[in-house]
C-alpha cells in the first residue's frame, strides 16, 4: 500500500513539473496563428469593445449614503471664509 501511495505522489509531482514546461515562457515566440484564428481574435476583440459600450455611464456614488442620517449636513465645495478679525490680529502691530 505504501508503494502505491508513493507512486501516486511521485506521479502528481511529476505532472505538475511537466505542466510548467507546457506554458510558453517570457521571451519565447508565439506559434504562428492560422487566418481563422486571427479572424476569431479580431471578432472577439470587437465583441469585447461593443460590450464595453453597452455599459451605461453612472454618476458618482456615495458608498456611505445609507449609513448617514438625513440630518447630517452635506459638505460644500466652497472654502470657508477667513474671519476679518483674524487677518487684522496678524497685522504685526502690538498694543
Amino acid at each position: 500500500m505504501r508503494v502505491f501511495l508513493a507512486a501516486v505522489f511521485v506521479m502528481l509531482l511529476g505532472g505538475a513539473a511537466f505542466a510548467q514546461n507546457a506554458v510558453p515562457r517570457y521571451g519565447e515566440e508565439d506559434k504562428a496563428k492560422s487566418p481563422q484564428q486571427i479572424e476569431a481574435d479580431k471578432a472577439a476583440q470587437k465583441a469585447y469593445e461593443r460590450s464595453l459600450n453597452n455599459i451605461p455611464d453612472q454618476g458618482p456614488t456615495d458608498p456611505w449614503g445609507q449609513v448617514r442620517t438625513n440630518d447630517a449636513p452635506k459638505a460644500s465645495a466652497a472654502k470657508p471664509k477667513a474671519k476679518s478679525g483674524a487677518a487684522h490680529a496678524k497685522s504685526g502691530t502690538q498694543n
